[in-house]
Order: structure tokens, then sequence, then C-alpha cells
């Protein structure tokens, strides 16, 4: 069997970095929209339906999660990486055109399924290109971006929400445009530096399994959700009893 010669230290790095864009791409993104929820539902007058733009980004981003990494090992890691920050950019995009915070929560659903590999097919990767030892140090920093997004991204939510607008655009929807130059910049280091390593596999995915999670989570989302408004939380009322006439 042909194997493929190992990568020399200048190649694994510049993987290693544009798995970081692209893991830097996931982690600030939660921190820079929670720091901004408040504003762009005031803006888009959704203030009691914020929590579904949340919502709806962890639940695609959870359960695609599992499907890029068996995909992955069908059809490879390179392919599916790609295709991950470019349905989050899409995403992105869509994000910052919302005019309602029904269309933002759909748009967020986009990004989430994005977000699904970004994370773990970078880990994946990182043990397919780098020894056990070497692997270990690259891991390490994943960690460090995800402990600066938690200290940036606030900051930079924060901020952009502040402004009124930027450029002619209003400063909340620059929480989803700038996401473009970190994910193209990752798009283009993974595209050009990293090649298929792995022999694909003949497996099966399991469409209908993803499907039926999806179709039993969200109606439990909708009743925790919306219940107390529907009153489901509300005292059983005590039943009447007929007062007796009297004779």
């Amino acid at each position: 069997m042909v194997t493929d010669p190992p990568l020399s230290r200048g190649r694994t790095a510049a993987i290693v970095v544009g798995l970081l864009l692209g893991v830097l791409l996931a982690a600030l993104d939660t921190t820079i929209v929670s720091a901004a929820i408040r504003t762009i539902a005031d803006d888009l007058q959704g203030l009691s339906l914020q929590a579904w733009a949340t919502t709806a980004y962890l639940i695609t981003s959870t359960l695609s999660t599992p499907l890029y990494g068996k995909l992955g090992d069908i059809l490879g890691r390179k392919p599916m990486y790609l295709a991950a920050i470019t349905i989050f950019l899409v995403g992105s995009v869509a994000c910052a055109t919302s005019t309602s915070m029904i269309e933002l929560a759909a748009f967020r659903a986009v990004q989430g399924a994005g977000t699904g590999g970004l994370i773990s097919l970078a880990l994946v990767i990182i043990a397919d290109i780098a020894p056990g030892r070497e692997a270990a140090k690259y891991q390490g920093a994943f960690v460090s971006v995800f402990s600066m997004s938690n200290l940036l991204g606030p900051a930079i939510g924060g901020l952009l929400a502040a402004q009124s607008s930027i450029l002619g655009v209003a400063g909340w929807r620059w929480v989803f445009l700038v996401n473009l130059p970190v994910g193209l910049a990752a798009l283009a280091v993974v595209a050009k530096t990293l090649r298929n390593r792995q022999q694909r596999q003949k497996q099966r995915v399991d469409w209908w399994g993803t499907l039926t999670i999806s179709v039993g989570v969200v109606p439990l989302l909708l009743v925790s959700s919306e219940g107390p408004d529907w009153g489901w939380a509300s005292p059983v009322p005590s039943p009447v009893t007929p007062r007796r006439s009297s004779a």
C-alpha cells in the first residue's frame, strides 16, 4: 500500500493556522452574538423570540457534529471542512440581512449547521496530520483560542452593537459580517495547504435517526419556552361544588 509522505513542519503549521482560524470563527461568533442579542432583538422588535436565535443555532450545531464526522470518513475531511466554513459564512451573511427575529433564528440555524464541522473536523484533521505528542500540542492551541474568544467576544459584540451604523450599515449587523474576513482567510489557507490523506470508507449515514431527533427536540423546546405563556404551569382550578337550593 502506498502511503503519503509525512508533511513538512512548515506545511503542518500552515494547516494548523487555517484550522485555528476556523475554530476562532465558531468560538467568537457565540460570544459576540450573546453580547449583542438584546440590541438585535430590540431593533427587530422581537424581544420575546430572542431565545430562538440561540436555540436554533445550538440545535443544528449539535445535530450536525456527528454527521460531519461520518461524512468526513466517506467523502474526505478537506471537502467537508471547506463545506462547513462555506455554510457558516452563508449563514453569517444571511443573518446580517435579517428583517425579523424569525428570519434571524432561521439563518442562525444555517450558521449552526456550519459550526458543527468547524470544531469537530479540526480536531480530527490534527490527529491525521500530526503524531500523538504534536497533536496534543496543537489541540492545546485550540483551547487557547476558546479562552481568548471568551475575553474578546463580549467586548467586540458590545462595541459593534453600540454603534448606530458603520459604513451605512447598522452596527449590530457587523456582528455577523465580521465573520467574513476570518472565514475567507480560513477557507483560503485550508483549501491551499490541506489534502485528503485518509482513505475513504464506505459507511452508512443514519439520516433517519438525525431527522427523528430533530422532529422530537423542536416540539420539546417549543413547549419549554412558550409553555408559561400558554398557561401549562398555571394551577389547576378547584372543581366548583354546586350549591344546594334551600327548600
